[in-house]
């Protein structure tokens, strides 16, 4: 039977020796490198065509000089936003920039003072924590509650820690690494909780078209919940295009914005890759059928993560995420200790995982799982693991 499929997910991509992080990374971050893979959120898939065949074109003419942006951009991203999301936004709503962390941390700056607390929900993105220190400010942890795998907020943990100094609300939606996708009825307790004490929300969707069920961006609700949110987002993970450093923040707040614009000039993180313009207008001007086919292939690799573990390997556990390609593993059934864990998976199934530590001093037995890769390595890798934990 033919594969009616246009992209082809199974292929398996050499990424060894091209200075890939993921791979020729791995001395520096695990300190072994015969490992496999499974950790930084990049996919193993090669960029599709549509993002190639511009690149190449535009480098045909062998310049590549200071670049700017173009009303063609903020059309694609416009209209990608209205036609997957139903979230209407504008061109003088949008700014790019050249990373969704340089935002994180150029927010931080521009709606806190100095010894200001920010408040991020764990287990969450370790780099969050280093923008929030790095600012001189104090991360306030509000985290999330678990109940047999499933994850939501603590909104009366949230209302207690909250206090004068309380400047900001950093919110990962879809939220990395539970995989959880926020309904709105939460987004909006969320936010009301916000608007009453006057705190800000940060909203980091860079994982928005990478979803299993409904998606709400969170400004799009109301318009008092755009009034006090800054949205950033990029085409990076959905289309592996992450290391061509272009991203955007949204608010239709203009005082918000240009105050994120102040801070970003400042830090000069408003000068975009040359390749990055591109790769993002193709990205959301022809990629609809690519993310659709990319969200089945990976939804049908967590079910078999899931189905091989229930069968190989049953004290491995984990809750099917409902957004993004990473897996948030439990390994409190193996009864090992986390140090322990840690060991076995870096010297006995030879693999690099994320180490939940990373995401939340309450972690421990947790690892982040990376399956956004061809269906026979993922299997490959799987075996690995089991046989080491079983």
């Amino acid at each position: 039977m033919l594969n009616k499929n246009k992209y082809n997910f199974d292929e398996k991509i050499n990424r060894k020796g091209t200075n890939c992080a993921k791979y020729d990374g791995l001395k520096r971050y695990f300190g072994y490198e015969d490992l496999n893979p499974l950790w930084v959120a990049d996919m193993d898939f090669k960029t599709p065509s549509f993002i190639n065949d511009e690149i190449i074109k535009a480098a045909k003419n062998s310049t590549y000089g200071y670049s700017i942006d173009s009303d063609a951009l903020y059309q694609s991203i416009i209209s990608w936003q209205d036609k997957r999301h139903n979230w209407k936004i504008q061109q003088e709503d949008i700014y790019m920039i050249n990373g969704v962390v340089p935002a994180y941390s150029a927010c931080i700056e521009a709606y806190s003072d100095i010894n200001d607390e920010v408040i991020v929900q764990t287990p969450v993105y370790p780099p969050l924590f280093k923008c929030i220190k790095a600012n001189n400010r104090k991360v306030v942890i509000n985290e999330l509650k678990e109940e047999n795998g499933y994850y939501t907020m603590d909104l009366k943990d949230l209302k207690s820690k909250i206090t004068d100094k309380t400047k900001i609300l950093c919110l990962c939606s879809p939220h990395n690494p539970v995989g959880r996708v926020w309904d709105k009825e939460e987004l909006e307790e969320l936010a009301e909780i916000c608007i009453e004490n006057n705190i800000m929300i940060v909203s980091d969707e860079i994982h928005s078209d990478v979803t299993f069920k409904k998606f709400t961006p969170l400004a799009s609700i109301s318009e008092k919940i755009a009034n006090i949110t800054i949205t950033l987002n990029s085409a990076g993970k959905t289309f592996n295009i992450a290391g061509l450093n272009c991203a955007y923040a949204i608010s239709k707040n203009k005082k918000i914005l240009d105050k994120f614009k102040i801070i970003a000039q400042k830090r000069e993180i408003h000068s975009i890759n040359f390749f990055g313009y591109i790769s993002t207008k193709a990205a959301y001007e022809d990629g609809a059928e690519f993310v659709d086919e990319l969200k089945k292939y990976l939804q049908e690799n967590i079910l078999f993560t899931k189905s091989y573990l229930l069968k190989n390997c049953p004290n491995i556990t984990f809750m099917l995420p409902e957004a993004t390609y990473l897996l948030w593993l439990n390994f409190k059934m193996t009864s090992l200790k986390h140090e322990e864990i840690k060991n076995r998976l870096l010297t006995k199934s030879k693999v690099a995982l994320n180490d939940g530590v990373s995401f939340s001093s309450n972690a421990k037995s947790y690892f982040r799982l990376n399956v956004a890769l061809s269906k026979d390595a993922l299997e490959e890798a799987l075996a690995d693991i089991s046989k080491s934990f079983q």
